[in-house]
């Protein structure tokens, strides 16, 4: 088992995996950490729970890239207007995407290389959101229009009928 130290970032199981958000100071972890809880509770998600909010520690074990809070923030997390709050959190949760907040490489149309990322060693599927853009649309889109997160192979998607994407009728016409 590999671990890094702990990074700024913030971390939500979404069904099954877990959605790392990282960004700048002030770019919306927290928010967005808030909202994909929130999506969970409203049925826009599956169950969302949080991990850990402003710090968290990946490992890595089996090729595996897990998250887990960093102790002294266990079940804490910023909403602003409010203050920190405690809420419920699970202790580990394997990786499933990364958020890019306020990227410099996003893009309307992104090349497929800038749409994974590599951390510890493993590869995973990475949205890179740029500056003034909501990143919720965003990663509700990842997670409930692409065929098996870890692909994200959002060209093939569109001709399998998966979600919301066009049908190839309509996409070829």
């Amino acid at each position: 088992m590999s671990e890094a130290a702990s990074v700024h970032a913030s971390a939500v199981k979404v069904g099954e995996r877990a959605v790392v958000i990282r960004g700048p100071s002030g770019s919306g972890k927290s928010r967005l950490a808030f909202d994909l809880i929130m999506a969970g509770r409203s049925g826009l998600l599956p169950s969302a729970i949080l991990v850990g909010d402003d710090r968290v520690r990946f490992d890595t074990a089996g090729g595996e890239l897990s998250v887990r809070p960093v102790r002294q923030l266990a079940g804490l997390i910023e909403i602003w207007g409010l203050g920190i709050r405690r809420c419920d959190f699970v202790e580990q949760a394997q990786v499933g995407l990364m958020v890019d907040l306020a990227a410099a490489d996003a893009e309307r149309l992104p090349p497929p290389e800038a749409l994974r990322t590599r951390i510890l060693g493993v590869e995973i599927p990475r949205i890179p959101v740029g500056r003034g853009f909501s990143p919720l649309p965003l990663v509700v889109a990842a997670l409930t229009t692409a065929s098996g997160l870890p692909n994200l192979n959002h060209d093939a998607d569109c001709f399998k009928g998966f979600g919301n994407h066009i049908t190839r009728t309509l996409a070829t016409e």
